[in-house]
């Protein structure tokens, strides 16, 4: 039977599409705080800002295009001959653009969320403050991300992947953001084989056995080529 790969991909993978990560200078985190607007006080403090701050991270991924590391991911995914699970901490789509699935552990830009009543629809472009919910009505709908301080999304099924994986890799990601920077710790631990594909090192680069570093839109199509070739 093949392997089963899970593939954790990070902001470093969507960068070559014109979305920065939030360390990035001079983008839209670079503009705020993120206290203010990825927090459930920041929005109990200020929902138009935080309304205001997703609408425009909306209006630029629905334009943001896959790049070559997206379009890699998704020849893996449909040719490898066992399993390939993609989890991603990205909200931006550009998995499924490419032809891929994945696992939203953080959310979707596209999605909303109703603070009461936990329903969760398709955003409309602009989201505003007391944005009604379409199944209770109540004035509470907020983007579908999971902000600083909340429990990430999926996280039973991304263990059980991780404890059943024969090689887990972690791309574009910054090793600082927990609980995904233990990913590779816990599929380690379950007896798999590790790599890290990034622009630089990573503050858990020491966690993995092997390591490519270098631009995604390189490095990960030369790696998912040798995998298939």
């Amino acid at each position: 039977m093949a392997d089963k790969i899970v593939i954790l991909t990070g902001a470093g993978i969507s960068a070559e599409s014109g979305l920065g990560t939030f360390r990035d200078e001079g983008g839209l985190w670079a503009k705020h705080r993120i206290e203010d607007v990825a927090t459930p006080e920041g929005f109990a403090r200020d929902p138009a800002l935080v309304h205001g701050f997703y609408n425009a991270r909306r209006v630029q991924a629905a334009s943001a295009v896959p790049n070559p590391a997206h379009t890699a991911l998704a020849r893996l995914q449909r040719d490898w001959p066992g399993e390939v699970v993609i989890v991603t901490q990205n909200v931006d789509g550009l998995h499924e653009k490419a032809g891929a699935t994945a696992i939203h552990m953080h959310g979707e830009l596209s999605g909303a969320l109703c603070f009461a009543c936990g329903h969760r629809w398709t955003a409309p472009p602009q989201m505003s403050p007391g944005e009604p919910c379409p199944a209770c009505a109540a004035p509470t709908g907020r983007p579908d991300i999971v902000w600083f301080g909340e429990m990430p999304y999926h996280m039973d099924e991304i263990e059980d992947h991780l404890l059943g994986c024969d090689l887990f890799a972690a791309i574009g990601t910054s090793g600082q953001v927990y609980p995904a920077a233990g990913f590779v710790q816990g599929a380690a631990y379950a007896g798999a084989r590790t790599i890290e594909l990034n622009l630089a090192e990573s503050e858990i680069t020491g966690a993995f056995e092997d390591h490519r570093i270098g631009p995604a839109s390189e490095v990960v199509p030369a790696w998912v080529a040798e995998l298939l070739d």
